[in-house]
């Protein structure tokens, strides 16, 4: 049987490859292909890929209740509006923005707005490695952001041994996690052959890591976090530093990461001392990392790979809809990127 299902921002990258995806899927159909300012406008105009003869739908909540399940791909203010009603009219939902991933306190602290449902907040987080028997039940299911899977899956495993306030994030994204507006420091003559940081010390990431490691059982305190902008369409990298408690050796580093991750479909540990690469990973719902201990310094270095479109945001959000359609987990979905 085929499911029905929606997406709403489907003119952004983030839908656009929810339809990509969807177009390949055996047991799920986009019904509703939905783009506010678009609507009407054939979707091959902007995205010359997805070429069949189809064109953006208006935004129509009593059409969007009739489905089986609605993915939001839209900013945190209509995510708001439209994940509360969604969950209210009891239709499965994963949204792919930050409206719903933290507590309406932590929400307020990081957006600078109150909370309008905070009873809602936070959602089940679409974190499916770590909690899918959670996301299997969840009517709304908040998609991480992008930095922080990348960030979290090298950390959450091996956050037992290391010392708390000592974790510094170093993230790295292609264009494509900007989004679609024209922005000057998007210009292709301004990214290409350049690498610039932006949004430290406040960006909202930073609070989202801190709060999912508590979530998970390791509360490491405050952290430091500072994304930085590649000169690559898509593909994101994070460098993730932390002291080792007293006596926690490589070994017993590289045993956390593998035993967490034996029987994962999407996340692939390497060797210590082989580095993870992003193009290996373009255009898949794949993680790979890998993690390094200094001996001089006491503190371990981990690097994640996952592309910022796939396991940081489309991918991610089909795994956790298939979970909760009752399908399984990896369908229409790979852990093997486009590589070269």
């Amino acid at each position: 049987m085929t499911a029905t299902v929606g997406i709403v921002g489907a003119s952004g990258y983030g839908g656009a490859e929810l339809l990509r995806l969807l177009d390949g899927h055996p047991a799920l159909h986009a019904e509703v292909v939905a783009a506010h300012s678009q609507a009407g406008a054939p979707v091959a105009a902007t995205f010359p890929n997805l070429a069949a003869d189809r064109r953006f739908d208006a935004v129509e909540l009593d059409r969007l209740r009739t489905l089986d399940l609605v993915f939001l791909s839209t900013p945190h203010g209509p995510s708001l509006e439209l994940g509360a009603a969604l969950h209210d009219a009891g239709v499965r939902t994963v949204d792919l923005s930050g409206a719903f991933r933290s507590s309406a306190e932590d929400f307020a602290t990081w957006y600078g707005e109150p909370h309008p449902r905070p009873d809602l907040a936070p959602a089940v987080y679409g974190l499916p490695e770590f909690n899918r028997k959670q996301v299997v039940d969840a009517t709304l299911v908040a998609n991480p952001g992008c930095y922080v899977t990348t960030a979290l899956l090298g950390l959450v495993p091996i956050a037992g041994l290391l010392q708390p306030g000592t974790v510094v994030v170093d993230g790295k994204s292609g264009t494509s996690g900007a989004g679609r507006a024209a922005k000057d420091a998007l210009h292709a003559t301004h990214v290409a052959g350049s690498v610039t940081a932006y949004g430290a010390p406040g960006h909202r990431h930073t609070g989202e890591i801190e709060t999912a490691l508590a979530r998970y059982g390791a509360d490491l305190g405050a952290i430091s976090f500072t994304p930085h902008l590649l000169p690559i369409a898509r593909g994101l990298l994070t460098t993730s530093y932390a002291s080792l408690d007293d006596g926690v050796t490589a070994a017993d580093v590289q045993d956390a990461l593998v035993d967490a991750y034996r029987n994962e479909p999407f996340v692939h540990v390497l060797p210590a001392g082989t580095f993870p690469v992003v193009k290996s990973v373009t255009g898949s719902n794949g993680c790979q990392l890998s993690a390094v201990v200094d001996p001089r310094t006491g503190r371990v270095t981990v690097v994640s790979v996952t592309d910022n479109l796939g396991k940081g945001a489309a991918g991610q959000a089909l795994q956790n809809a298939n979970l909760m359609l009752g399908l399984e987990e990896a369908t229409g979905l790979t852990a093997v990127g486009v590589y070269p």
